[in-house]
């Protein structure tokens, strides 16, 4: 059995503390046992560790998502990095061709998939081997997991059984309706439709070799931009006669919405934020460095990050996608494997941005060929390397880099550096990875 976690998601629907590179799951809402918050892809990852602590993982995701997943992966999974983002079905079968021409598993090894991201009890995870062994069995060609729904939701497809069995035939699938026809569908017995399911990897790579006109995992990548935009369960699961879904009761949300991201929050407030005692029912993620003050508030969900701020009637807050998905601007805000930056400041020609460096870690060798910078060092100590010569830093260092030169920093303790880029031309893209240096000072 392996395991494919999909770790996708443009940040639209929990605007304004995601981004395009800092999707849902990577957000720390979670209070641990410690006082610290974790995210949704820590909460999941803990979860496996005690239910399915030997199963492969592998974690489908965009090039975009490649630096912070390993961040917080580490060796525990690989990555199936996709060049740009498609939908589910291309994911997954570049996933599972990695899975076959790079890490050579068998042809009818069961392959479970699940969002990277479900707020769930370890029980949810203990099914997946379920799952398997019914695929391994030839009981179907795909095996879904089918949620008990707890109210007639309008966010999620349902799946109509059979039969009210734990393991049932599938009679149709039904798309997102609305609250009337969703209580009509619960009548009949159906499930939500969470994203869960399984079937053999060949299956999949001859799916993908009937549908995207491609199998192997080098003719997936050299083609991946071309491939058709299409979801597994549009591509595959409703052309599909031989299906079965096993039952799941038990406790499961979709944190794709700021209300439902909420109701799971152990805390109203996370940040610096003050409110008197006749707030009621008011939730405040704050990730400024200035504080917000709520007064005589009710019903109210309220986010300020360097993206934006959002303020909200909680009823209405699970329809902010057309309003924010139209905003194109600067990424103001990201998690690298190094450690974080923030966007303080933009100008026609100029870029500011707040670097740290956690202790220990080290930027890859680079250089710019369409920007110039300058490194202003307000904490900490570490090295800098600049075309092949390493110096030390401090606090109160200033450093030039002209266009072209190779460099690249390494923290010693926590480092701090406010870098102002200067050029006509500044994009992310005019970055070239050099092989690295040594970091002993000569």
């Amino acid at each position: 059995m392996q395991l494919i976690l999909l770790s996708g998601g443009s940040g639209k629907r929990l605007w304004p503390i995601s981004n395009d590179l800092r999707s849902k799951q990577f957000i720390k809402i979670f209070k641990t046992a410690d006082g610290q918050y974790e995210s949704m892809l820590q909460r999941v990852m803990r979860q496996l560790a005690g239910t399915n602590a030997d199963i492969p993982i592998t974690v489908a995701a965009s090039k975009s998502q490649e630096t912070v997943l390993k961040k917080y992966l580490g060796d525990r999974a690989d990555i199936s990095s996709e060049p740009c983002r498609r939908n589910t079905f291309p994911s997954i079968a570049l996933a599972c061709a990695f899975l076959h021409d790079v890490r050579s598993v068998p042809l009818d090894e069961p392959i479970v998939v699940c969002p990277v991201d479900p707020y769930v009890d370890d029980q949810f995870f203990s099914r997946f081997v379920e799952l398997a062994n019914l695929i391994a069995n030839d009981e179907a060609s795909i095996v879904l997991m089918g949620i008990a729904p707890t109210y007639p939701s309008e966010k999620y497809g349902y799946i109509i059984p059979s039969t009210s069995d734990p393991i049932s035939g599938v009679v149709e699938f039904k798309e997102k309706p609305d609250a009337p026809t969703a209580q009509k569908y619960i009548d009949q017995g159906a499930l939500w439709n969470g994203g869960v399911f399984a079937f053999k990897l060949g299956y999949v790579l001859e799916q993908a070799e009937k549908i995207l006109g491609v199998r192997t995992h080098e003719e997936l990548l050299e083609n991946y931009s071309a491939l058709e935009n299409i979801s597994f369960d549009y591509a595959v699961v409703e052309h599909e006669k031989n299906i079965k879904v096993v039952r799941y009761v038990g406790e499961w949300k979709d944190l794709g919405t700021w209300n439902t991201l909420t109701e799971v929050m152990e805390t109203n407030f996370i940040g610096d934020v003050r409110a008197d005692d006749s707030c009621r029912n008011v939730h405040v993620i704050n990730e400024l460095d200035v504080p917000i003050v709520c007064l005589g508030l009710n019903d109210i969900i309220a986010s300020a990050s360097p993206e934006g701020i959002l303020i909200s009637n909680r009823e209405h807050s699970s329809y902010i996608k057309p309003l924010v998905e139209n905003i194109h601007q600067q990424i103001m805000f990201a998690e690298k494997s190094w450690g974080t930056y923030k966007v303080i400041d933009v100008e026609r020609d100029s870029l500011t941005i707040k670097v740290t460096l956690n202790a220990g870690s080290r930027m890859k060798y680079h250089s710019h060929e369409r920007r110039r910078e300058i490194w202003n060092v307000i904490e900490g100590r570490g090295l800098i390397v600049v075309d092949g010569a390493v110096s030390s830093i401090g606090a109160g260092d200033v450093i030039e880099l002209p266009l072209g030169c190779k460099h690249m920093v390494i923290a010693d303790s926590d480092l701090k550096i406010i870098e102002v880029q200067l050029g006509a031309e500044i994009s992310v893209e005019d970055k070239t990875i050099h092989e690295s240096v040594g970091g002993s000072k000569k």
